[in-house]
């Protein structure tokens, strides 16, 4: 116990030092980003405010200064639209697009302004013109770069949890597991008491009959113990008559079952062969069967049908009970889902296991209609 404890701390920390060290490389990957946004900025206010010097730095001779010539001739990123005193647009930085599209240039220009204050060149009291200017492409991508690391986090967060449920799916298993197999071994001691104290009774003046009843429920003993101890372990599949399997669970349900239920069985004459493992399969049949009567409440009708195919085997089991909605069709096959008031939810989640995991087969609700009853349905490969 104190090497899983010390493992389960251990996985924890490990957790826990993984959400830090990803958070501060979110953290610095953001700041990085709004840093760069703001040389962005800047370097747009840049090359506004030398368009807007440019008119002002005009020599007596007509030369203009090299160095506003040099910031503006550098931006080649903003895309921006000039519009001159006579309402003309000219576009900048803005790649296949004709300048003669005057209106459509108006409508962009418009568009800037919401994003980007504009800025109008002023010389000698009179606006000359007026530069509209948008986010550059690094920008318009960048600002969708924090949603990213948003995402990045939950995806982060995401495997933790389903780290975190595998591991504690992993923890209960095991812990049936060990149930399961401890129960085997419980039952193992007073059944071997039983098989000793039948052997006592053979000598003795009893009617066989009531010694062929108790063998039989010694060797059910032997099942449930069997299976059980089948628990956690791959089972193992032989060749079976799928027929004769499930006469015999049909047999020994039908006498040990209230009068007021009655069971019918159709099957073929020869024998249907598949890979199976009798001991699970048994269990299936019963808890299908066990599940029809709780439907009913002890009375009605179950039956059992079974046929193949060239490639399947089909086994069916038939109740009178009260029926499903098509919602409940794959609810009633998960863990802990139960309709009766005293019930664990195992018996039919069991069987789904048994049958998709272990034998490679399927089952499903095959119909069910309210208040007329339910058909359940298992599909395995036939040899």
């Amino acid at each position: 116990m104190k090497i899983s404890s010390k493992q389960h701390v251990l996985r924890w920390v490990t957790i826990a030092i993984s959400f830090l060290i990803i958070s501060l490389i979110l953290w610095n990957t953001y700041r990085f980003f709004q840093k760069f946004k703001e040389e962005e900025r800047i370097k747009m206010e840049n090359f506004s405010e030398a368009q807007n010097e440019l008119g002002k730095i005009i020599d007596l001779n007509g030369n203009i200064s090299d160095f506003p010539l040099k910031i503006i001739q550098s931006n080649t990123t903003t895309p921006m639209i000039i519009e001159n005193s006579e309402g003309s647009f000219q576009s900048k930085n803005i790649q296949q697009l004709s300048d003669n599209n005057q209106e459509y240039l108006k409508s962009l220009s418009l568009k800037f302004s919401n994003e980007n204050t504009p800025i109008e060149f002023i010389y000698e009291g009179e606006t000359l013109s007026t530069i509209y200017y948008g986010n550059s492409d690094l920008l318009n991508k960048l600002k969708y770069y924090p949603f990213a690391l948003v995402l990045i986090f939950l995806l982060f967060s995401g495997i933790v949890y389903f780290y975190y449920k595998s591991s504690r799916t992993a923890s209960q298993n095991k812990l049936w597991t060990g149930m399961a197999k401890e129960t085997a071994h419980q039952i193992g001691t007073p059944l071997s008491s039983l098989i000793g104290w039948t052997e006592l009774l053979k000598s003795e003046a009893v009617n066989p009959a009531y010694i062929a009843e108790i063998e039989k429920d010694i060797h059910r003993l032997e099942t449930i113990t069997e299976r059980f101890s089948k628990i956690g372990s791959i089972p193992l599949l032989k060749t079976t008559n799928i027929v004769t399997a499930t006469q015999e669970s049909f047999d020994y349900l039908e006498s040990r079952s209230s009068k007021l239920i009655t069971f019918k069985m159709n099957a073929p004459e020869e024998d249907i062969l598949v890979a199976l493992n009798p001991e699970l399969y048994s269990w299936t049949i019963e808890n299908l069967v066990k599940n029809g009567i709780d439907a009913m409440k002890g009375e009605g009708h179950i039956e059992v049908s079974i046929q193949a195919t060239e490639a399947l085997v089909l086994i069916d089991v038939s109740d009178t009970g009260k029926g499903l909605s098509k919602k409940l069709f794959s609810k009633v096959f998960e863990t802990g889902y139960t309709s009766k008031k005293r019930g664990w939810g195992l018996g039919l989640s069991l069987s789904k296991r048994i049958i998709e995991e272990y034998h490679k087969g399927k089952i499903r609700v095959f119909q069910s209609e309210a208040g007329e009853g339910t058909t359940l349905r298992i599909s395995l490969k036939r040899l």
